[in-house]
């Protein structure tokens, strides 16, 4: 998966599962636009993922979540649940503003 920490005065994390760069899904009147320009970050195990959002939290950021694999990470990392997934042609999102 891929990770990016966009440092503003509220930071925003954008997680996504990397085969997932570059696409867009349709489904009705929504859609996902998984932006290279927005979502390419770095390269991160679970386990690194879950540390920084972990940390993230903390510092009281918003998150940007794409895909089963990041979604995973995020629920193990205790800062979202089942809930509050959506899906878009099967790929699950979620957008968190705590």
């Amino acid at each position: 998966m891929l990770i990016r920490v966009i440092k503003s005065y509220r930071h925003v994390v954008a997680v996504c599962d990397a085969d997932l760069v570059g696409k867009r899904f349709e489904e009705g009147d929504l859609q996902l636009e998984v932006k290279e320009s927005f979502f390419k970050g770095e390269k991160a195990t679970e386990e690194e993922a879950i540390k920084i959002m972990q940390d993230m939290v903390l510092e009281d950021a918003t998150f940007n979540i794409v895909g089963q694999k990041s979604i995973n990470a995020a629920i193990k990392a205790g800062i979202i649940s089942e809930e509050g997934i959506r899906k878009i042609q099967g790929v699950p999102f979620v957008l968190v503003l705590i």
